[in-house]
C-alpha cells in the first residue's frame, strides 16, 4: 500500500479501535485459482496479535488454508468524496482537485483453519457479547433450542490469523492548511467520515 509519511498511523491502540468499530474485514490469501479476497467479521484481541472469525464449512477456504498461509485482512474505515469547494484555498489560488479520504487497516499474518467445536463455540460467543453488548436485552446462543444451536456450530469452521505486521493508513486531509482542514471538517459535518476525522484533535492524532 503506498503510504506517505503524514497518513501514516501506527499506535496500536488507535489501529485496534478502528479493527473493533469496523470488524467486517476482507481477508486476502493465495488460493488454488489464484487470489482469493472473502468478507469475514474478525474479532482482534487486547494487544492486536491474533485475529479471530469463522466462516461457513461450505466456504473453500478453510480447507485450502489447512495449518497455515500467508494472508491478508484490511478493515475497511469511514470514507468519502472530498470536493475541492471544500477547500477555502480555493477561492485564494484555484490550486485545489478533488481528493478521497479514508482510513484502513491492513493485518498481515499467517492464517488457519481452526475445526474445533469447544473452539468455535467460545469464539461464537465472544462474538455475540461482543456484537449484542449494546442491546437493552443482548442476544446469546443458550437462548436459542440447543439441538438448532448444535447445528449451526457444526455448520462452521474457526479462523486464526496469527498477526504478523500491521499497517494502517489515515488519509483525513493532514497535508493540507489548517483552513482547508477546517473547511473540509465543515463540509462532511454529520456524516460517518466527518465525525471520525472531527475526533482527530490535531493532524496526524487519533481519536
Amino acid at each position: 500500500m503506498y503510504l506517505p509519511k503524514h497518513f501514516d498511523e501506527t499506535r496500536p491502540a488507535v489501529l485496534l479501535a478502528l479493527a473493533r468499530a469496523y470488524p467486517l474485514a476482507t481477508l486476502v490469501y493465495q488460493g488454488a485459482d489464484g487470489l482469493l479476497a472473502n468478507p469475514i467479521p474478525l474479532m482482534p484481541d487486547d494487544t492486536l496479535s491474533v485475529l479471530r472469525g469463522h466462516v461457513a464449512r461450505g466456504n473453500p477456504l478453510w480447507r485450502e488454508i489447512g495449518a497455515g498461509l500467508p494472508a491478508l485482512a484490511i478493515f475497511h474505515g469511514p470514507q468519502g468524496y472530498v470536493s475541492p469547494a471544500l477547500y477555502p484555498s480555493k477561492a485564494i489560488n484555484g490550486q485545489v482537485v478533488p481528493t478521497w479520504n479514508y482510513a484502513v487497516l491492513h493485518v498481515h499474518g499467517q492464517l488457519r483453519a481452526i475445526d474445533d467445536a469447544q473452539w468455535v463455540r467460545a469464539l461464537v460467543d465472544g462474538l455475540t457479547a461482543v456484537h449484542e453488548a449494546e442491546r437493552a436485552r443482548p442476544w446469546q446462543l443458550d437462548d436459542a433450542p440447543p439441538a438448532y444451536a448444535e447445528r449451526m456450530l457444526a455448520a462452521v469452521v474457526g479462523i486464526e490469523l496469527q498477526i504478523e505486521r500491521v499497517v494502517g493508513k489515515f488519509k483525513l486531509s493532514q497535508n493540507r492548511e489548517p483552513a482547508d482542514q477546517a473547511g473540509v471538517l465543515h463540509g462532511l459535518a454529520e456524516t460517518p467520515l466527518g465525525d471520525f476525522m472531527a475526533a482527530f484533535e490535531t493532524p496526524g492524532e487519533g481519536p
